[in-house]
């Protein structure tokens, strides 16, 4: 099984929507390696990074499924397959 090492990046712009994103991390906990959250008080935000490490397409279902959470920016930068 190839797996890919990497960093999500997530954005809750709407912090009702923050119980979401933490149920969704739990679900995939499997691929979490580990993550830091900061809540940006002044702008009402919190920035979530995720280190993640499995195959493409579990990262991918992950992201995807984050990405169609309303109120929620997310990005990923991920290594090639090893």
């Amino acid at each position: 099984m190839h797996k890919r090492l990497g960093v999500i990046g997530i954005v809750v712009e709407d912090l009702a929507a923050a119980p979401e994103v933490n149920a969704l991390l739990h679900e995939f906990a499997g691929l979490v390696v580990g993550r830091m959250g900061i809540p940006y008080r002044e702008r009402g935000v919190s920035v979530i990074s995720v280190i993640v490490d499995g195959p493409a397409d579990a990262l991918s279902a992950l992201t995807g499924r984050l990405g169609r959470i309303p109120n929620i920016a997310v990005k990923s930068a991920l290594t090639k397959e090893s």
